[in-house]
């Protein structure tokens, strides 16, 4: 399996490398997409290889995959695929007209292959030093893609994103670090203590204080990356000024990330502490999150910095979901977050038609995108419908099936709230995007987003297939994805 790790990781980078095979994006673009074929494939046969397995160990916990790390593996490195296809378009585009040059172009397809090297590396370690490291890295190689296009909003945006998220994962070391004493007690070396596995085997072991002083530090540092309120203010405005692609990548890769670190920290603090502790917390952080991404989302302006609140919204029904507990709670939680990666990646990536056609990010600005740009405004209207939990795409039954957890407890006031809460989020999603696509057609000022056949088709490919994938999830979910998610619910739970 150690290949195979190789592989998720290492095949990313070829965009990066074939850099130097020209200044022009169409060589590093399709490598791009070959590096992100391959490691999606790779993600899968590891995955199955981890159901059929239990789990694989090397390096004293460096490298550890169980069918939890499985999970988000192939979560983000679908994303990554996505993106990457979406890419090798959006920089084609922009070349041709000129809004990049070729250094920046560079800049873009070197980044994006570390930024998504980093991610999926996370998810493979077992160590918890180690995974701080790799998160604090894509950090930092995902600050150069939001500052890509070197204007003031965008340049502001990156020093706002690389400012607080560094604060944040700051107080994430702090909770590894708070961790790693807790079971400074046990007879076990250093590195012993900084490993999932031995965390596990010991957990009922570790000093609770410690314990619960990490879990909190830990939904702080780490829910930065995530976006949970009150850390969140970095986020509308990266993803507002990102190009497309990192926006989705941004918004479906990074947050995941996040959130896996979370799950993590908080399977440890349920065997120390028991459930009531971790439930408090992430349902006061999810609760709090889910409110003023709904909110923002009824004030609409900026459609990015609304597809980012809506980001911001799911991920705090995900806490919700943790906090509501129990196998069906964390299955629901797992669940949206795929789902809500799937959706997210088609609403940015078909962002991108509106921002290379109209040229604006401005909501009240877009009319007639449907006739306009029928693909990308069919797949705005499409993917608002399915990230607002329209059936019968994914995001319906991830957010029916957390809704049924929450109603599964003795009070019904909570999951009576997050059923509030996402009526008002689905009305105020589909008000402005309605109000985009429909119309008529504005007479002069839109051009062709993509105007190759080949670029076209590149950005069609991401669209359609994360569109039908979703419409897939809320019919059908295939024996072998739902085996990997009840055996990384085990592991979380």
């Amino acid at each position: 399996m150690t290949v195979l790790v190789a592989l998720v990781v290492l095949l990313p980078l070829l965009g990066g490398l074939a850099i130097s095979t020209g200044t022009r994006a169409r060589g590093p673009g399709a490598a791009a997409i070959a590096g992100g074929t391959g490691s999606f494939a790779s993600a899968l046969v590891l995955a199955a290889r981890v159901l059929a397995a239990g789990h694989f160990e090397a390096l004293d916990g460096f490298l550890y995959v169980d069918p939890l790390g499985a999970f988000f593996t192939v979560v983000v490195s679908l994303v990554v695929l996505l993106a990457s296809f979406s890419s090798a378009a959006y920089l084609r585009s922009e070349e041709a007209s000129g809004e990049l040059t070729g250094l920046q172009v560079r800049l873009y397809f070197v980044f994006f292959s570390l930024f998504a090297s980093g991610m999926l590396a996370v998810f493979l370690t077992g160590n918890l030093g180690l995974l701080w490291v790799l998160v604090e890295g894509s950090t930092l190689a995902s600050v150069v893609l939001v500052g890509l296009e070197a204007e003031a909003r965008s340049l502001e945006a990156a020093w706002k994103y690389v400012i607080i998220s560094s604060f944040g994962v700051t107080i994430a070391l702090v909770a590894t670090l708070f961790l790693f004493y807790a079971g400074s007690h046990l007879h076990s070396t250093s590195g012993q203590r900084l490993t999932w596995i031995y965390l596990f085997a010991h957990a009922r072991s570790l000093a609770p204080t410690s314990v619960k002083l990490a879990f909190l530090l830990a939904v702080v540092g780490y829910g930065t990356k995530v976006g949970l309120v009150p850390m969140h203010s970095w986020l509308p405005d990266a993803h507002s000024e990102a190009p497309s692609p990192v926006s989705a990548m941004l918004s479906a890769g990074l947050l995941t990330t996040g959130m896996y670190a979370i799950i993590r920290f908080r399977s440890i603090a349920v065997l120390t502490l028991g459930s009531s502790y971790e439930e408090t917390v992430l349902l006061f952080f999810g609760f709090l999150t889910a409110f003023i991404g709904v909110m923002f989302l009824v004030v609409g302006g900026n459609y990015k910095r609304l597809f980012a609140y809506s980001s911001i919204e799911h991920m705090g029904i995900v806490a919700i979901a943790l906090g509501f507990g129990g196998m069906l709670g964390v299955y629901g939680a797992l669940l949206q977050l795929l789902t809500h990666a799937i959706g997210k990646s088609v609403l940015f990536l078909s962002s991108g038609h509106v921002v290379l056609g109209y040229r604006t990010r401005e909501a009240s600005e877009v009319r007639g995108l449907l006739s306009a740009l029928p693909l990308g405004g069919g797949a705005v209207l499409l993917a608002s419908l399915a990230v607002a939990g329209s059936p019968p795409f994914g995001v319906f039954l991830s957010e029916l099936t957390i809704v049924r957890a929450g109603f599964a407890r003795d009070d019904p006031a909570l999951p009576g709230l997050l059923l509030l809460l996402l009526v008002i989020g689905f009305a105020s999603l589909l008000a402005t995007t309605l109000a985009m696509v429909t119309g008529s057609q504005p007479t002069q000022g839109i051009r062709p987003p993509y105007p190759t056949r080949s670029s076209r088709f590149l950005a069609a490919v991401p669209l359609l297939g994360g569109l039908g994938a979703l419409a897939l999830l809320g019919l059908w979910i295939p024996g072998g994805l739902n085996e990997l998610i009840v055996r990384s619910v085990r592991v979380a739970s």
